[in-house]
């Protein structure tokens, strides 16, 4: 029984130290990250890997450009549609969780009511930061878990110590999906119209950032109702989006 309980005690010892090593690499890529371009991410080459098995030869569409070289307009854009406090917050908006959640309670409550359902429903709405999208952009994988979620928190705050809120938001332009196998403001400029991301126009800009939460659906469906209503929005709003 002593041995029992001495080999359980070594197992959650490895458990608690792999862990913890797992941090440390987190920590120190980041740290590298502070002066080098991070040339893909988890989510990118998971997502090709996954192309890639119904097509080999399919490639990914992302070239780097310096912040300098992105439109203010798109930055503006984004903060505007993706995280409003992005240069106020510390890495987690707790406010816009709230918000989010509250706002989720009362869409399930409406599509649970039958009467409900031929009214044009109310969207599901996420409480994630850009700094928090960034960290599951790099490093995870896209399960809903709330183990997963809690390691996100843990690289939300490692960017937020390392990191300044431009160098955040120009890796997050950089590295973003926009499309199925597109990634970044560079690839979306050319691949939606033809322009560098420093040539974005203020509409330009506002179509990409509202098409992020669901990329490659907006990809086939540029005429979307909602995404032209959400754009000229987003449109409007933008100017008072503060850059970092």
């Amino acid at each position: 029984m002593k041995l029992a309980w001495r080999w359980l005690g070594r197992a959650v010892l490895a458990v608690v130290g792999l862990v913890l090593l797992l941090q440390v690499w987190y920590f120190v890529s980041i740290g590298w990250y502070r002066f080098h371009d991070p040339a893909s991410t988890a989510f990118m080459r998971s997502h090709m890997a996954l192309v890639r098995t119904s097509d080999p030869a399919a490639k990914l569409e992302h070239r780097w450009v310096p912040y300098e070289r992105i439109a203010d307009n798109l930055k503006r854009a984004v903060i505007t549609s993706e995280d409003a406090r992005f240069a106020e917050h510390e890495g987690v908006d707790w406010d816009a969780i709230a918000k989010a959640y509250d706002n989720n309670e009362r869409v399930g409550g409406a599509k649970a009511d039958a009467t409900a359902k031929s009214k044009v429903a109310a969207r599901i709405k996420g409480g994630s930061t850009i700094t928090q999208q960034l960290a599951k952009n790099l490093f995870l994988s896209g399960e809903r878990s709330y183990l997963r979620k809690g390691q996100e928190l843990v690289i939300t705050y490692m960017l937020e110590f390392w990191l300044s809120k431009q160098r955040i938001l120009e890796i997050y332009l950089n590295v973003i999906e926009w499309g199925s196998g597109v990634f970044g403001a560079e690839a979306a400029a050319h691949h939606y119209f033809n322009v560098t991301a420093a040539q974005l126009n203020a509409s330009q800009a506002a179509q990409l950032a509202v098409m992020l939460p669901n990329p490659r659906f907006y990809d086939t469906r540029r005429g979307s109702p909602y995404l032209a209503r959400r754009s000229a929005v987003i449109a409007r709003w933008m100017k008072d989006a503060e850059l970092p």
